[in-house]
């Protein structure tokens, strides 16, 4: 594995990604993960035919990758035409990948036929495929699991197939649909997506550290990887990934003072991005994870998840997140 992905004419270093998180990967937190260094970060999925006809805040959700460096823009759906619109109005607006999610597990998705559902009918996959493919000169890349269940195991087939059709890099949860998140990532399985097609394949699924990520990388052969749930609360892990993996300056992990002023930071960020009073209700499940992460005791923790007033979060931050630094002195 090289330390740089190609993706048409675009240069991913490091092969280290983030990847797309319902209600968490916004604006605020890519531009957060950009800032400690990633290859790619991905959009919240949108769904085709609601970003088409601007539904309301559907594509706020893809705003990051409307001319964005490094940023791609996931799009899901279940009809050939609605895909293929949202992706040109991703690219017309400046997206630089668009990126097709066949991997959702959610019943909501697949009860619509979109997601990892459409791995029950590679046929009707490739038709979406062909149809976004065809929209746009963008690179277009695909997400995807290991099959719906143990007895439809078809990504390798999927990923053939999506590789003949113009996809351009195919990114395997180690997992099928119905697995959801339960049990452990096969990043093995992996290994035989990587042996049928030509094009990059990235690893996903479990990975939150430098040795899950060398570990991933070893049973799978893939080319690179992507962190999910591992970035909750940590968004420089893959900034940390990246430089035990390939050499590259390590960041400068935030504590006491630079911690807080990277959580005031975003805080106020995600204010400005959604307003105050959706903005103040997004923010609780990232400062609930800073502080998971800072150990900060539960009634100082609870005082700020259920303080009404941004102002006073906001005060309250520092005294939050000091005790990351009376943790690490105890450990």
């Amino acid at each position: 594995m090289t330390g740089t992905l190609h993706i048409g004419h675009t240069q991913l270093t490091p092969p280290v990604l983030l990847a797309p998180l319902a209600g968490i990967t916004d604006l605020p937190f890519r531009n957060l993960v950009s800032s400690f260094g990633a290859g790619l970060v991905v959009s919240e999925m949108v769904a085709s035919q609601e970003m088409v006809q601007a539904k309301p805040g559907v594509r706020e959700k893809a705003e990051l990758g409307f001319g964005a460096a490094r940023t791609s823009v996931q799009i899901a759906g279940r009809e050939a035409y609605w895909m293929a619109e949202a992706a040109r109005l991703a690219a017309g607006n400046g997206a630089q990948i668009i990126d097709i999610n066949m991997g959702c597990p959610a019943k909501k998705v697949t009860s619509g036929y979109s997601g990892s559902a459409l791995m029950k009918d590679l046929d009707h996959a490739l038709t979406l495929i062909e149809a976004v493919v065809g929209a746009v000169d963008v690179p277009v890349t695909l997400k995807t699991r290991l099959g719906w269940d143990d007895h439809l195991l078809n990504a390798a087939e999927l990923a053939v197939r999506a590789e003949s059709a113009g996809i351009q890099m195919i990114t395997i949860h180690g997992r099928t649909r119905c697995q959801f998140y339960k049990g452990q990532a096969n990043w093995s399985a992996i290994k035989a997506i990587k042996a049928a097609v030509r094009i990059p394949v990235i690893a996903n699924g479990d990975i939150v550290d430098v040795a899950t990520a060398r570990k991933a990388l070893s049973q799978s052969g893939a080319d690179g990887i992507m962190v999910g749930r591992g970035a909750q609360g940590r968004p420089w892990i893959l900034a940390q990934i990246a430089a035990e993996l390939h050499g590259l300056p390590a960041p400068k992990l935030p504590k006491g003072a630079a911690l807080i002023d990277m959580v005031q930071g975003h805080y106020g960020n995600m204010l400005a991005f959604y307003g105050e009073a959706l903005g103040s209700r997004v923010a609780r499940k990232h400062l609930g994870w800073y502080m998971d992460d800072a150990h900060t005791p539960v009634d100082i923790r609870k005082t700020v998840l259920t303080t009404r007033t941004s102002k006073n979060v906001m005060a309250l931050l520092p005294r939050a997140l000091v005790s990351h630094d009376a943790s690490e002195a105890v450990a």
